[in-house]
């Protein structure tokens, strides 16, 4: 589990780090269909995508550290599912998005449990190991 856990969090690091430069760099290109929403959306759409390198950042320090800080992917994990749930808010209020924009939900919905579920198992490993060299003494 933990070897899961360490390249799916890399793989998460790294997929943010790049879709936030993806983002620094185009500005509303990048966002399908906000091509002529103007500035003050590309001003926006530029910083946010600064702030997602710093959030993959934050994903690559956790896949190197040993162990994997739990507690951290838990963290992080749940603040890509806020960001799924304000796409879920964003339907509600107005309605379906672009189809890539639907895609990108289900994943913001579907990869956090996953996160939560290895980061689960690593602790109790974490925490039997523990147990087994304290009833070895």
């Amino acid at each position: 589990m933990a070897r899961a856990l360490r390249i799916l969090t890399q793989l998460m690091g790294w997929a943010c780090v790049a879709i936030g430069l993806f983002h620094v760099a185009l500005g509303n290109a990048a966002l399908p269909g906000a091509g002529s929403a103007g500035t003050t959306v590309d001003s926006w759409g530029r910083f946010m995508g600064a702030s997602f390198v710093g959030y993959g950042l934050a994903w690559l320090w956790a896949a190197r550290q040993r162990p994997i800080p739990t507690q951290a992917v838990r963290w992080l994990a749940g603040v890509f599912l806020l960001g799924g749930a304000g796409r879920l808010l964003s339907l509600a209020v107005h309605g379906w998005p672009q189809w890539f924009q639907i895609a990108l939900a289900v994943i913001e919905l579907s990869l956090p449990p996953v996160f939560f579920w290895l980061a689960d198992a690593e602790e109790r490993s974490l925490r039997s190991d523990v147990e087994a060299v304290s009833a070895g003494r």
